[in-house]
């Protein structure tokens, strides 16, 4: 809500009015919200972490995930109100199959700042792949942490989980029949009972984009911006307007077949790039962004009942991303804090 001093009469009113103004951010992220924005740092032309909060703070942004515990950013979020997901990057894993080593984590980046940063995930690992090098000391990682969590007496405020990809599934389609590949089955399934064990969701990274771009034939435009005017895939009793949607469900029947029929799926990135490659373009980014914004408030066909807590990837461009392109063009602000779409948060 705007408000315009210009057309303020009453003296009275106006100082209350301006209390109003100064305390929105605060007001706005304090309520009930599904979407959250991850803030990545590779760039050498970013705001500062204090600016960057203040950036969330005055949009309403009120959660926020970060790739790494990094002390400014951790500084920064003191007091803000703002709910936060800390990932610990695949190359950190090794050392954490040491329990000591996984206290330490836990003492140096969590308690110092667990009175007044609101920390509520912890994801050990993004995207590790069966076959990585790095598998094979995943689930230790996520073991060690937990207990570090649980020994600081914070197993009630943060949840400790993994993030995974998409490339898990096999088959992927229709959603009903969404399963762990063979060669995913055996690493994830004791992730997602020790998940179940602690009452952790599991985190999915989900790019209706990619899933777009890699077969344009089949998966038309609209069923990837959530503007298609009509069911597109029907599935028994579920209908699917939205790839969203039916990837997200397709994970939810791998969970069912997993044994964890009852655990939640947090979405830990989503996100569409406005260059780079086709179909980035800031029309369509624009588009898909405000449409995941008001899709997550609500479910989906399988899980209709409550939101879906998601992070748009991400807050900024950034320049000095690895790989193609595209993947320094997701930001929905530009480094210099103007945003590049018109988004409404909360």
């Amino acid at each position: 809500m705007d408000f315009s001093y210009a057309t303020l009469k009453n003296t009275f009113m106006a100082p209350i009015l301006l209390l109003l103004v100064l305390f929105m951010p605060a007001l706005q992220i304090t309520g009930a919200q599904s979407a959250g924005v991850c803030y990545g740092r590779n760039g050498d032309n970013l705001p500062s972490d204090t600016e960057v909060v203040d950036l969330y703070k005055s949009n309403g942004i009120g959660r926020m995930r970060i790739y790494e515990p990094n002390q400014a950013t951790l500084e920064a979020l003191r007091g803000s109100n703002i709910e936060l997901m800390v990932t610990i990057l695949n190359n950190n894993l090794q050392a954490l199959t040491d329990a000591a080593a996984a206290t330490d984590w836990v003492q140096k980046n969590v308690q110092p700042y667990s009175a007044d940063v609101k920390f509520k995930y912890i994801a050990v690992g993004n995207e590790v792949h069966p076959g990585a090098a790095e598998a094979q000391y995943l689930l230790p990682a996520i073991q060690n942490i937990q207990n570090a969590v649980t020994a600081a007496n914070l197993q009630g405020q943060i949840k400790v989980s993994t993030a995974i990809d998409t490339t898990l599934l096999d088959p992927s389609f229709p959603p009903s029949d969404g399963a762990f590949s063979s060669a995913a089955n055996s690493f994830i399934t004791p992730i997602i009972t020790f998940l179940g064990n602690n009452g952790a969701p599991l985190l999915v990274n989900i790019y209706p984009y990619f899933a777009y771009i890699g077969d344009p034939a089949n998966i038309k435009l609209e069923y990837a911006l959530f503007t298609s005017p009509g069911v597109v895939v029907q599935d028994g009793s579920n209908g699917y307007q939205n790839i969203f949607d039916a990837i997200l469900d397709t994970h939810y029947s791998a969970l069912e077949k997993a044994g964890a029929s009852n655990m939640a799926i947090v979405v830990s990135e989503s996100g569409w790039p406005s260059e780079g490659s086709d179909a980035a373009t800031n029309g369509n980014a624009g588009t898909y962004y405000s449409n995941l914004i008001s899709h997550v408030k609500t479910g989906t066909p399988k899980r209709p009942n409550g939101a879906i807590e998601t992070y748009l990837f991400a807050m900024f461009d950034e320049n000095l991303k690895d790989g193609a392109e595209i993947e320094k063009h997701f930001g929905i602000f530009s480094p210099n804090k103007q945003p590049k779409y018109q988004l409404t948060f909360g």
